[in-house]
């Protein structure tokens, strides 16, 4: 998810009553629901730097290891520069590490995925069920922070209970689109192939902005891909004509071992070979909207 998303989810959790803890639990939330990120470092890496991110940073030994840190961090600027009260070290690490857990189990929300067991294991894991940037997200979230923080001004003591209110409607919101996600593969599957008469290998609904209630179906199966559009509660509509996927082409054989190109491959969910403006493309299928693609695409050549 986006670092507006991760932030106001930290500030929740503030909200909710953790922020009564300890001084310095508020920053410590939001700095930690961010902390994973540190991995956006690889972007000065290139093309490369999709076999890095959301991986060892979002994973067991990060969330052991970067809660700790972040703790360190908080009590030496609290010795340097002391508050009215002395943070408590515990549960300043109890801040952090729930801070810090929120992350990845936001990033694993949508079609990017994250790889939970790295370096143990280097699968992804996909769940499909908001999109990168959600305004429902961002609305519940800053509904929740903004009326427990009136609250809290005025004097209430009750402050938390708003906070835990939107929490709950959170995870109800995102219980739904996980339904409505699993409700458009199925049908997705089914109809791929009565229509096209193939055997689906694999489908994917993929969020789209705004809607949460529309989903974008990405197919494919027996060489070919294809896609389609999910309307609840009407259903799956598959659009235009299933096109190859095209991996067994020479300049893609030929590029192999290059580094760009074993990295994309390994962070690549749904790779096709796509040609554009003369030139031969590896891409993936789930970002081949003109308007992101160039971002995550590889050139192999011009075409023959």
């Amino acid at each position: 998810m986006d670092n507006i998303t991760h932030s106001l989810a930290g500030a929740l959790l503030g909200q909710m009553g953790l922020k009564r803890l300890t001084p310095r639990a508020m920053p410590t939330l939001i700095i930690a629901a961010n902390l994973p990120d540190i991995d956006a470092l690889a972007l000065l890496l290139g093309t490369e730097h999709l076999a890095i991110r959301r991986g060892l940073t979002h994973a067991p030994l990060a969330m052991l290891v970067l809660p700790i840190l972040l703790t360190l961090a908080v009590w030496g600027w609290d010795r340097w520069r002391p508050g009215r009260e002395r943070v408590r070290p515990g549960w300043l690490y109890l801040c952090a590490l729930l801070g810090t857990l929120s992350h990845p189990l936001l990033d694993w929300l949508n079609v990017y995925g994250i790889r939970w067991l790295e370096p143990f294991s280097h699968r992804w894991f996909y769940g499909d069920t908001l999109f990168i940037i959600d305004i429902w997200v961002w609305a519940i979230l800053v509904l929740g922070v903004w009326t427990s923080r009136s609250i809290e001004q005025r004097g209430g003591r009750h402050f938390p209970r708003p906070a835990w209110l939107m929490f709950v409607l959170l995870c109800a919101y995102i219980a739904g689109n996980g339904w409505i996600t699993g409700l458009a593969e199925r049908q997705g599957q089914e109809l791929v192939g009565k229509q096209w008469r193939i055997e689906p290998g694999r489908t994917v609904a993929a969020p789209v902005p705004i809607k949460f209630w529309q989903r974008e179906i990405l197919w494919r199966g027996g060489g070919l891909y294809g896609f389609g559009d999910y309307h609840w509660p009407e259903g799956v509509l598959l659009s235009g004509q299933p096109q190859f996927v095209g991996l067994n082409h020479p300049l893609l054989q030929a590029a192999r071992g290059r580094d760009d190109v074993e990295a994309y491959l390994f962070w690549s969910r749904l790779p096709v070979i796509i040609e554009r403006d003369g030139r031969v493309l590896l891409a993936d299928q789930r970002f081949l909207d003109e308007r992101v693609s160039s971002s995550f695409t590889i050139d192999l050549g011009a075409a023959q």
